[in-house]
């Protein structure tokens, strides 16, 4: 397993982390708890460092089982936990203001029994589950920030970006006040290329890449025919003629596999590793097997200025989250 700094935290993490989001239940479907304990313990076996969570994966469910795989494998590493939240629309509606959104109360308690859940004293990075950049000047969150940070419980903080947006986050990347962002990046979403990375690297922010896997479509298993558990998250992003579309242009990426790149996820994730910028890249993981074969991409063999140029044309701009 090769590293990579985290911006500004100045540690080394495993390039391909844990996205923890897929073993909390309730938006994936049916899970088993023992398989994705198993995942995880076999993920840090191969040498994965970063593990990304939420608290509003499962309410707490995800943080549970990875503080159990940490006790299986008898050490922790690196994890990643977000506040959630507070109300129903997502994202919030234009207007809504970080203290309505993210209350210091809220902030809180929520990293609270985050630490509860993980069994740790603190939490190594914390982020808000959303954001815009007007929320910028509000000093609540800045200050609960600083106070847990004071009190020792979180050690560095972050933002989770919303949907399909890496412009809502650029004043606060340049404002300082974080040390790492997670951004959707993928094949078909080049868009955090254009300036937010530029703008990482230039402000020693570190990049947590999320969904590389456009949410399963470009893991390359998926068909027309596919069909997926009632009141699932794959369910309504893959509704009406989203599925047939997405297998038709991840078809059109099968020409481009060769000798170094044996699969469609394999390739998914060393485009995401193939830019400077990015930190991590947090592809799901419910199954053992699922870990071997994302950690396998992290083999030190980046893909080919041409094969990234022809991957560059395949960008695709829609927005499947509405």
């Amino acid at each position: 397993m090769h590293h990579r700094r985290l911006g500004r935290t100045g540690l080394e993490v495993s390039e391909v982390g844990f996205g923890a989001w897929g073993i909390g239940k309730g938006w994936w479907g049916e899970t088993d708890d023992r398989l994705s304990v198993r995942a995880l313990v076999r993920a840090l076996e191969l040498g994965m460092t970063f593990i990304d969570t939420a608290y509003a994966y499962g309410n707490g469910h995800s943080e549970r089982l990875i503080a159990r795989a940490f006790r299986q494998a008898g050490h922790r590493v690196f994890v990643a936990t977000k506040v959630p939240l507070k109300g129903t629309d997502w994202p919030p509606r234009p207007g809504t203001s970080a203290g309505q959104a993210f209350p210091a109360e809220r902030i809180i308690t929520h990293t609270e029994q985050s630490l509860r859940n993980l069994e740790t004293e603190r939490l190594d990075l914390q982020q808000l589950h959303i954001w815009r950049d007007e929320w910028i000047e509000e000093m609540e969150w800045q200050d609960a920030v600083q106070k847990l940070k004071q009190q020792g419980k979180v050690r560095f903080f972050g933002v989770s970006v919303i949907d399909h947006q890496p412009e809502t986050v650029l004043k606060l990347v340049r404002s300082g006040l974080i040390d790492a962002v997670q951004v959707i990046y993928n094949i078909f979403d080049q868009s955090p290329a254009e300036t937010l990375f530029p703008l990482c690297r230039q402000y020693d922010v570190g990049v947590i890449a999320r969904v590389p896997f456009d949410e399963g479509g470009l893991t390359g298993t998926l068909t027309p025919q596919a069909s997926f558990p009632k009141g699932s998250f794959q369910g309504s992003y893959f509704r009406g003629n989203r599925l047939r579309e997405t297998c038709e242009r991840v078809d059109r990426l099968r020409p481009l596999l060769r000798d170094a790149v044996s699969s469609l996820a394999q390739l998914a994730l060393k485009f995401c590793l193939s830019h400077a910028a990015v930190s991590t890249v947090i592809p799901g993981m419910r199954r053992p097997e699922h870990a071997e074969v994302n950690c396998a991409a992290s083999d030190g063999k980046p893909l080919s200025a041409d094969l990234l140029a022809a991957l560059r044309t395949h960008a695709w701009v829609r927005n499947f989250y509405q």
